[in-house]
Protein backbone atom coordinates (compact mmCIF):
# COMPACT_ATOMS: atom_id res chain seq x y z
CA UNK A 1 0.00 0.00 0.00
CA UNK A 2 1.80 2.74 -1.11
CA UNK A 3 1.74 6.14 0.88
CA UNK A 4 0.98 9.26 -1.10
CA UNK A 5 4.44 11.19 -2.49
CA UNK A 6 6.30 13.40 0.45
CA UNK A 7 5.21 16.91 -0.52
CA UNK A 8 9.06 18.44 -0.81
CA UNK A 9 10.54 20.81 -3.51
CA UNK A 10 10.73 18.60 -6.70
CA UNK A 11 9.59 15.44 -5.15
CA UNK A 12 7.73 14.52 -8.07
CA UNK A 13 10.82 15.45 -10.75
CA UNK A 14 13.33 13.61 -8.62
CA UNK A 15 13.75 9.56 -8.17
CA UNK A 16 16.17 10.83 -4.77
CA UNK A 17 16.31 14.03 -2.98
CA UNK A 18 18.49 14.73 -0.21
CA UNK A 19 18.40 18.02 1.67
CA UNK A 20 20.88 19.31 4.06
CA UNK A 21 21.85 15.68 5.79
CA UNK A 22 24.11 15.90 8.28
CA UNK A 23 25.79 12.86 10.66
CA UNK A 24 28.35 12.45 12.97
CA UNK A 25 29.86 9.60 14.55
CA UNK A 26 31.24 11.36 17.76
CA UNK A 27 32.90 14.30 17.13
CA UNK A 28 33.96 12.91 13.58
CA UNK A 29 31.97 14.82 11.08
CA UNK A 30 31.11 11.94 8.22
CA UNK A 31 28.54 13.95 6.26
CA UNK A 32 28.11 17.84 6.86
CA UNK A 33 25.19 19.58 5.06
CA UNK A 34 24.85 17.14 2.15
CA UNK A 35 21.96 18.24 -0.87
CA UNK A 36 21.75 16.93 -4.37
CA UNK A 37 19.04 15.57 -6.41
CA UNK A 38 18.92 12.86 -8.81
CA UNK A 39 16.15 12.36 -11.81
CA UNK A 40 14.48 8.71 -12.90
CA UNK A 41 16.63 7.29 -15.61
CA UNK A 42 20.10 9.25 -14.61
CA UNK A 43 23.37 7.97 -14.02
CA UNK A 44 24.68 9.63 -10.46
CA UNK A 45 27.70 8.22 -8.88
CA UNK A 46 29.42 9.18 -5.48
CA UNK A 47 33.19 9.58 -5.81
CA UNK A 48 35.24 10.12 -2.86
CA UNK A 49 38.39 9.20 -0.71
CA UNK A 50 37.40 6.37 1.91
CA UNK A 51 35.81 8.09 5.17
CA UNK A 52 33.84 10.61 2.72
CA UNK A 53 30.94 9.56 3.94
CA UNK A 54 29.58 7.60 0.83
CA UNK A 55 28.63 4.61 2.55
CA UNK A 56 27.41 6.61 5.61
CA UNK A 57 24.92 8.23 3.16
CA UNK A 58 24.00 4.54 1.39
CA UNK A 59 23.04 3.91 4.44
CA UNK A 60 21.12 6.88 5.56
CA UNK A 61 19.07 6.38 2.05
CA UNK A 62 18.47 2.90 2.69
CA UNK A 63 16.87 2.97 6.25
CA UNK A 64 19.91 1.47 7.69
CA UNK A 65 20.83 4.90 9.46
CA UNK A 66 19.57 7.67 10.48
CA UNK A 67 20.74 11.06 9.72
CA UNK A 68 21.42 13.76 12.47
CA UNK A 69 20.03 16.58 10.35
CA UNK A 70 18.54 17.13 6.97
CA UNK A 71 15.49 15.13 5.20
CA UNK A 72 15.93 12.98 1.92
CA UNK A 73 13.48 11.15 0.38
CA UNK A 74 13.65 8.01 -2.03
CA UNK A 75 10.98 7.46 -4.31
CA UNK A 76 8.60 10.03 -2.98
CA UNK A 77 9.03 8.28 0.46
CA UNK A 78 9.85 9.94 3.19
CA UNK A 79 13.58 7.73 4.56
CA UNK A 80 12.36 8.39 8.30
CA UNK A 81 8.27 7.72 7.94
CA UNK A 82 8.40 5.42 5.21
CA UNK A 83 11.34 3.46 6.00
CA UNK A 84 9.62 0.00 6.08
CA UNK A 85 8.26 0.96 2.26
CA UNK A 86 11.36 1.91 1.26
CA UNK A 87 13.03 -1.14 2.39
CA UNK A 88 10.73 -3.49 0.16
CA UNK A 89 12.22 -1.23 -2.94
CA UNK A 90 15.69 -0.85 -2.03
CA UNK A 91 18.53 -2.88 -0.82
CA UNK A 92 22.33 -2.11 0.44
CA UNK A 93 25.15 -4.81 -0.28
CA UNK A 94 28.10 -3.11 1.38
CA UNK A 95 31.90 -3.23 -0.14
CA UNK A 96 33.16 -5.76 2.01
CA UNK A 97 30.15 -8.12 2.36
CA UNK A 98 29.92 -9.59 6.01
CA UNK A 99 28.29 -12.40 6.67
CA UNK A 100 29.77 -14.39 9.97
CA UNK A 101 31.84 -17.11 8.45
CA UNK A 102 30.99 -19.43 11.66
CA UNK A 103 27.47 -19.22 10.68
CA UNK A 104 25.43 -21.25 7.76
CA UNK A 105 23.85 -19.69 5.22
CA UNK A 106 20.67 -19.78 7.15
CA UNK A 107 21.95 -19.16 10.49
CA UNK A 108 23.21 -15.62 8.87
CA UNK A 109 19.91 -15.00 7.64
CA UNK A 110 18.05 -15.77 10.94
CA UNK A 111 20.39 -13.36 12.50
CA UNK A 112 20.40 -10.49 10.23
CA UNK A 113 15.90 -11.09 10.24
CA UNK A 114 16.45 -10.37 14.36
CA UNK A 115 19.13 -7.38 13.78
CA UNK A 116 15.81 -5.66 11.86
CA UNK A 117 13.23 -7.00 14.28
CA UNK A 118 11.73 -9.24 11.94
CA UNK A 119 11.70 -13.17 11.08
CA UNK A 120 11.91 -14.72 7.71
CA UNK A 121 8.95 -16.56 7.98
CA UNK A 122 7.49 -12.94 8.73
CA UNK A 123 8.51 -11.65 5.32
CA UNK A 124 8.78 -14.80 3.43
CA UNK A 125 6.66 -13.38 0.84
CA UNK A 126 9.20 -10.65 0.41
CA UNK A 127 12.51 -12.98 0.13
CA UNK A 128 10.76 -16.47 -1.08
CA UNK A 129 12.56 -16.88 -4.65
CA UNK A 130 15.63 -15.99 -3.48
CA UNK A 131 15.28 -18.12 -0.30
CA UNK A 132 14.41 -21.29 -2.31
CA UNK A 133 17.07 -20.66 -4.49
CA UNK A 134 19.58 -21.26 -1.31
CA UNK A 135 17.79 -23.91 -0.25
CA UNK A 136 20.47 -26.32 -1.50
CA UNK A 137 23.12 -24.41 0.58
CA UNK A 138 20.99 -23.18 4.16
CA UNK A 139 23.23 -25.46 6.24
CA UNK A 140 26.68 -24.91 4.56
CA UNK A 141 29.38 -22.99 5.92
CA UNK A 142 31.86 -21.36 4.21
CA UNK A 143 35.06 -23.54 4.16
CA UNK A 144 38.20 -21.66 4.28
CA UNK A 145 41.62 -23.52 2.87
CA UNK A 146 44.49 -23.17 0.72
CA UNK A 147 45.64 -25.25 -1.50
CA UNK A 148 49.22 -25.58 -2.93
Amino acid sequence: MRKDKVDSVGADKFIVTVEHVSKNYGKVEALKDVSFSVKPGEIFGLIGPDGAGKSTLFRILTTLLLADRGKAVVDGLDIVTDYKEIRTKVGYMPGRFSLYQDLSVEENLKFFATVFHTTIQENYDLVKDIYQQIEPFKKRRQVLCRVE
